[in-house]
């Protein structure tokens, strides 16, 4: 019998709940019909591993941390700063003392290859609500561990104030901090012991494919044994484009699309 893991990428409230800080439309449809995959097929589950994003309100990715100088306010969220828009002085760190940092992060994004910076609404702040997973999935996860006697596995993101990291492995830029060591021990163990790993989880345009590519990248060579459940992944308006990508991506790579109602073919059903 062949060993399935599932591998849930940030289904957290303030992108899963409609009131969430950073709400992925589509999002709680898609853990609901996760939730239900879990409870239908959690006999033939091997193990759960969930990830999650977490943040503190003073963020480089936060609209505190930078002023705009047409405003003299803090930006808008999902403002675009690019490289030359600190080094012009269009935008400029809040705290003096960051400047040099702030040039030093945009610097790096560009130079790189990664996302170009952009101002998201403060979510997932440690201790918040908005970290917690969202409830029906929790339910179902929580079913799964008291009757298959099992204990799914929680990794947490690097909650650095000075970085971003939509990967669960690394940040997109290095600030000091180690990548997440404990993370891709996790991840590597998972992927030598299951013939099968199901993704799903927020947000398909960055978290997920961020983490996905990072994974073939570092640890597996490829996504041959990962299958990502196409209806328990949602993007984040206005960036499917970034979907698209690393759809194409991740299908060289061998990874295929399958949805959540359609795995009974895994179990012979």
């Amino acid at each position: 019998m062949k060993k399935i893991h599932l591998l849930i990428i940030d289904p957290q409230n303030d992108f899963c709940s409609p009131d969430g800080a950073l709400y992925v439309k589509g999002a709680e449809q898609d853990m609901q019909r996760l939730a239900d995959m879990i409870d239908k097929y959690r006999k033939h589950l091997n193990g759960i591993t969930v990830t999650f994003d977490v943040h503190k309100s003073f963020h480089i990715a936060s609209p505190v941390f930078w002023i705009d100088s047409v405003t003299g306010t803090h930006p808008e969220v999902f403002t675009i700063i690019k490289r030359k828009d600190v080094t012009s002085g269009r935008y400029y760190a809040s705290i003096p003392a960051y400047q040099k940092l702030a040039e030093y992060y945009v610097w790096e994004l560009e130079n790189n290859g990664r996302y170009e910076l952009c101002i998201w609404p403060p979510h997932c702040i440690v201790g918040s609500s908005g970290t917690n997973i969202y409830k029906p999935l929790y339910d179902a996860i929580e079913r799964y561990n008291s009757e298959m006697y099992n204990s799914t596995e929680y990794i947490y993101k690097n909650n650095n104030s000075f970085t971003e990291q939509y990967s669960v492995l690394r940040a997109d830029v290095s600030m000091g901090e180690k990548d997440n060591v404990y993370a891709s021990s996790r991840i590597a163990h998972i992927v030598a012991e299951n013939d099968v790993i199901f993704v799903a989880g927020e947000a398909l345009s960055h978290c997920v494919a961020n983490s996905m590519l990072d994974i073939a990248k570092y640890i597996s060579k490829d996504l041959k044994k990962f299958i990502l459940l196409s209806d328990a992944s949602s993007s984040v308006t206005g960036f499917d484009e970034l979907s698209d990508t690393f759809l194409d991506k991740a299908a060289d790579l061998g990874m295929r699309c399958i949805k959540s109602t359609e795995i009974g073919v895994f179990f012979n059903e």
